[in-house]
């Protein structure tokens, strides 16, 4: 086994995967200031372009279980469906499963926008892709899967 192929040692894993978080939170922060940039042209705030993109994904949700998925406050969740709400974007329906807690879905609107947003991005990050291989990219998203389960006691509502 090469070393390349060999699993880490606890104490080499400690060191190599805190060179992941150092990349990561500059690469979080510069999309988010691009997707900033880019907001007024598409008419999204950063936010509301995330709740379109879970709905897009996930089909319809409550703002709880929003909230749950992005870790990120069922408040802030609340004011970012209002905003899409306000915009047409997003509707609520009556929810089978919990009468006080309707289900948040896209309109045709908010569908049509988020499209767009995810066509724009995807060519943007084409650009990335250069030779990076199937195996580079199912690589780093096990790596970064595994890193977020560790920390999924984190309670985002304190």
């Amino acid at each position: 086994m090469s070393d390349t192929e060999r699993p880490l040692t606890p104490d080499e894993a400690g060191a190599r995967l805190m060179e992941i978080f150092t990349l990561v939170g500059p690469l979080y922060r510069r999309v988010q200031r691009k997707i900033e940039q880019e907001a007024p042209r598409q008419g999204l705030s950063v936010g509301v372009r995330a709740v379109l993109d879970l709905l897009r994904a996930h089909g319809p949700m409550t703002v709880p279980q929003m909230g749950r998925a992005q870790s990120i406050s069922r408040q802030f969740v609340q004011r970012m469906v209002n905003d899409a709400a306000a915009d047409g974007l997003v509707e609520a329906v009556p929810n089978p499963a919990h009468a006080r807690s309707p289900l948040i879905r896209l309109t045709d609107a908010g569908h049509t926008a988020i499209e767009a947003v995810v066509a724009r991005e995807h060519a943007l990050l084409r650009q990335a892709a250069d030779d990076l291989t199937t195996a580079d990219v199912d690589t780093c998203v096990r790596v970064l899967s595994r890193m977020l389960a560790l920390f999924d006691d984190i309670d985002v509502n304190n």
